[in-house]
């Protein structure tokens, strides 16, 4: 009787033995996918680094125009605390503070509005300002200010050509906008306190740790542009160029040589 062969239940044609030879085979893994490359190739950094030029070159011109901006504000803004110190000035004493003729920058603008007293004797005057921040003898004084030997606005008379009262007209000065100049080429040895401003321009005057400042120029006696008033002005250094700050223009006036 002929044996028949059946297929298994499970359909599968192979052999019991190919079967169990199958089991301990490994199953080929399926390749890794590789990452995308996270760098910049040359023509994407040439690209980057074209656009950032791009921005420093809009970015530079603004940058330099608010500085330019900045130190007009600052000047004009003090050129105002001036002016209206020295009108509150002529309002008491019905004059203005005098000046030192054509030597416009070195002025005794900061004695006559801080005001002053003298501490010493009507033969040896020595003037402090009322609030103590500078002290100067007569003899000191002349040797800064042409033919003159006090102040108008000081408290005790001393012989000269002082008053009888003083008064401060102006307050809340901050360390940048005065010195006293002690070794300026050109000046004379004894100490002066000047008005001024921290900005760069030309003539600036110096102090004994080397600090300078741009001095405030006056001019009472014979002004060009106010001739009923005074001639006051700061000549700064604004983009490469000196821009005068005046009290007879709104606008800053580009100059080559100072008044």
């Amino acid at each position: 009787m002929k044996t028949q062969h059946t297929r298994p239940e499970t359909g599968d044609w192979r052999s019991a033995t190919e079967a169990l030879g199958s089991i301990g085979q490994t199953r080929p893994m399926p390749r890794s996918i590789r990452p995308l490359s996270s760098g910049f190739t040359l023509i994407e950094m040439i690209i980057v680094i074209g656009i950032i030029l791009i921005l420093a070159a809009m970015v530079f011109p603004i940058t330099g125009a608010v500085k330019k901006i900045q130190v007009r504000t600052r000047a004009r803004g003090e050129l105002t605390q001036m002016e209206t110190a020295i009108e509150a000035y002529k309002a008491k004493l019905g004059f203005y503070p005098p000046d030192n003729g054509t030597n416009y920058h070195v002025n005794q603008l900061y004695y006559e509005l801080l005001g002053t007293t003298n501490i010493g004797t009507a033969t040896a005057p020595v003037y402090q300002t009322l609030d103590g921040s500078s002290r100067i003898t007569a003899a000191s004084l002349s040797t800064f200010i042409t033919n003159v030997s006090g102040f108008m606005n000081c408290a005790r008379g001393g012989g000269g050509d002082e008053g009888p009262t003083a008064r401060p007209f102006i307050k809340g000065l901050k360390p940048s906008q005065w010195l006293t100049v002690t070794n300026m080429s050109g000046l004379p040895t004894p100490i002066f306190a000047v008005l001024g401003a921290g900005l760069d321009g030309w003539e600036l005057l110096q102090a004994a740790n080397s600090y300078k400042i741009n001095p405030w120029r006056y001019n009472s006696s014979n002004p060009r542009y106010n001739p009923k008033s005074f001639d006051l002005w700061i000549d700064v250094l604004v983009g490469g160029k000196i821009n005068r700050i005046c009290n007879w223009s709104e606008q800053p006036l580009v100059v080559s040589t100072p008044y």
